[in-house]
């Protein structure tokens, strides 16, 4: 990416660190399916919050539904779509992966979107089933879900050795009685859960790789983050050295009905 495309867009979901791997395989789905279609998407976005996915996505013309139980992230939400003049694309509801079914009605979706939210929900396999039972056929499920090995190793370099051994070492991923997270996953236990519901995998990758492990005076010019980037990317993807992936944040789910 060029250095001028960083300053014009820096800070957007095609760049931000934290959302630029998501961001690059999403858009690439959707570019493919609605070739495929001939026709914009139908999107349902699981925990959309905000919009931080759904603005993009509406302003690439698809119609999206966003379900958050958040009233004040859902109020975010209206405020940036107006904001981004796509608010006649974008409909938000406040609910959870029960009321999905009720939401989608007789119009099932193209693509599920379940970006950080699994690792929250009472129960990943419902959660999962009723995401899969939403998507028409052929349709996609992006899965975004917190890694088991990134917080293992944050403890190590934070030398909270037992709770890196914990972290490790729990049925749930987590650190302690004081982590945050209800649980994380294994990129393997993440894709089995996925297969459950009777979907496809065809892929699985791990994304912020390195981003949450170094410190932000290391990345605090254009070039050092677009070189990070770069760097993740690759590191994901590397044929002899996948599994950098494992490290990533959190691991990136793409299956197909």
């Amino acid at each position: 990416m060029a250095e001028e495309q960083w300053r014009t867009r820096r800070g957007g979901v095609e760049t931000a660190l934290r959302t630029s791997a998501v961001w690059a395989s999403v858009s690439t789905l959707i570019e493919r399916r609605q070739a495929e279609l001939g026709r914009p998407l139908r999107v349902l976005d699981l925990g959309g919050g905000t919009g931080g996915l759904a603005v993009p996505l509406a302003e690439l013309g698809h119609e999206v539904i966003v379900v958050d139980p958040s009233p004040d992230a859902l109020a975010s939400l209206s405020r940036r779509s107006a904001e981004r003049g796509v608010a006649d694309r974008i409909t938000s509801l406040q609910g959870d992966a029960d009321s999905l079914a009720h939401v989608v009605g007789d119009q099932p979706v193209d693509l599920v979107c379940c970006h950080g939210t699994l690792e929250v929900v009472d129960d990943p396999e419902a959660t999962l089933a009723a995401l899969a039972g939403v998507l028409a056929p052929g349709g996609y499920l992006s899965l975004v879900a917190a890694g088991r090995l990134a917080v293992v190793l944050a403890r190590a370099l934070a030398g909270q050795f037992a709770q890196a051994h914990t972290a490790l070492t729990s049925a749930d991923g987590r650190w302690g009685t004081a982590d945050p997270l209800p649980r994380r996953f294994d990129a393997a236990e993440l894709q089995a859960l996925v297969e459950q519901t009777g979907l496809t995998v065809e892929d699985v990758h791990g994304v912020r790789l390195f981003s949450d492990l170094v410190p932000s005076a290391l990345i605090d010019s254009d070039a050092d983050r677009i070189a990070l980037l770069e760097l993740e990317q690759v590191a994901s993807r590397h044929p002899d050295f996948g599994f950098l992936g494992q490290l990533g944040a959190a691991v990136h789910v793409l299956a197909r009905r």
